[in-house]
């Protein structure tokens, strides 16, 4: 029922749409990290504002084994790069904190971190940083708050893992990058390792609601659950006269 070429292009004239409507001239500063989703919303972008409005951030945090993806990416759609390696910056942050922090803080630093880089990179390129997000992981809760879930516009958000690789194959990416392992980054482990059930169950339950497993539907059901606040906005006192 998804027909992919549809949805890519009725994803690019919103890209299009958002632009004109909120930054006429900006270029699209995308994290690259090599994965599925920073490879589609990157040629996403170019075909919607072109490859010289188009600005990919990879971001190593020390030594990143499959940095070899991101630099393919690049190289496939052919835009400008930035390589801003973050390890001293978390380094540094994570020796100035007064305690010893907790072992989630210290997974989700880089993802912070790396967050400020690109919007370092946009406010001094005039641009509009985009958010790679899908909804598999936002609907458990697989994402930082004020990490990667964080963006001024967002392609992917309510397309599914499954979704977006088939977006992918329209837009022409090499299949190496829409079958990537997708990881995180940051603990070693790929996101169906953290989570304990595939994106293909996870994206057949959320589209269909069918679910063979009673026990992962429990699980993902209570991740969801507990994350909606991430996909809310803060809870802020209204002062009324």
């Amino acid at each position: 029922m998804f027909d992919a070429e549809k949805v890519k292009n009725e994803c690019v004239n919103w890209i299009r749409d958002f632009f004109e409507n909120n930054g006429r001239g900006c270029n699209a500063v995308v994290g690259i990290s090599g994965g599925k989703d920073s490879s589609v919303v990157a040629a996403l972008c170019a075909e919607a504002l072109g490859t010289e409005s188009v600005i990919g951030v990879l971001m190593p945090n020390g030594i990143q084994p499959d940095i070899d993806m991101a630099q393919l990416l690049v190289r496939h759609l052919g835009i400008r790069s930035y390589t801003v390696n973050i390890k001293s910056a978390v380094d540094s942050l994570k020796e100035a904190l007064p305690f010893e922090p907790s072992r989630q803080s210290l997974t989700n630093i880089p993802a912070r971190v790396r967050m400020t880089a690109l919007y370092a990179v946009a406010q001094s390129h005039n641009g509009r940083v985009a958010n790679t997000c899908n909804l598999s992981e936002d609907w458990v809760g697989y994402s930082t708050r004020y990490g990667d879930q964080a963006g001024d516009f967002s392609p992917l958000s309510f397309l599914t893992v499954q979704e977006v690789k088939q977006i992918g194959r329209v837009l022409g990416l090499p299949e190496v990058l829409i079958n990537k392992p997708p990881v995180d980054g940051l603990c070693g482990k790929t996101d169906e390792e953290n989570l304990g059930f595939t994106y293909e169950v996870l994206d057949r339950y959320i589209r269909t609601g069918e679910i063979d497993d009673k026990n992962i539907k429990a699980a993902i059901d209570k991740k969801h659950r507990d994350n909606l606040f991430k996909l809310s906005y803060m809870p802020c006192f209204e002062y009324k006269e």
